[in-house]
């Protein structure tokens, strides 16, 4: 499986809010990097927060735009677009992701943080 098929299947696990995939495709000591936050490293860390996500989350769509790899990096531009909480709403993201081995070591994530939460309804 390439660095892209991984990037895939992990994108279409958060369309179908298949969380338990989500978080087996992170290595045992993968970093999740929302960059306005700090960083969850480990796979327990990171299934806490996707947890919580999954509490509220009705709905996901990542609307992907751009895919690639760069240097040994996949690159992804994409719209999230979600239901949380009987709220909706959309917000444009640019992700970087570090892949070895067929699991996720590293995902950067990049985006308005007020859009976010302006979307979850807080």
């Amino acid at each position: 499986m390439t660095d892209l098929d991984v990037a895939r299947e992990m994108f279409d696990a958060w369309d179908r809010l298949d969380w338990d995939r989500a978080i087996d495709l992170f290595a045992d000591d993968g970093v999740l990097h929302s960059v306005m936050q700090e960083p969850l490293v480990g796979k327990e860390a990171i299934a806490g927060r996707l947890r919580e996500l999954a509490a509220g989350a009705t709905w996901i769509t990542l609307d992907i735009k751009t895919l690639g790899t760069i240097d040994g990096k996949v690159f992804v531009e994409r719209v999230d677009r979600f239901g949380f909480n009987g709220h909706e709403g959309e917000v444009p993201v640019v992700g970087v992701l570090r892949i070895a081995d067929g699991k996720v070591t590293e995902w950067l994530e990049y985006y308005d943080r007020a859009t976010l939460l302006r979307g979850m309804g807080r």
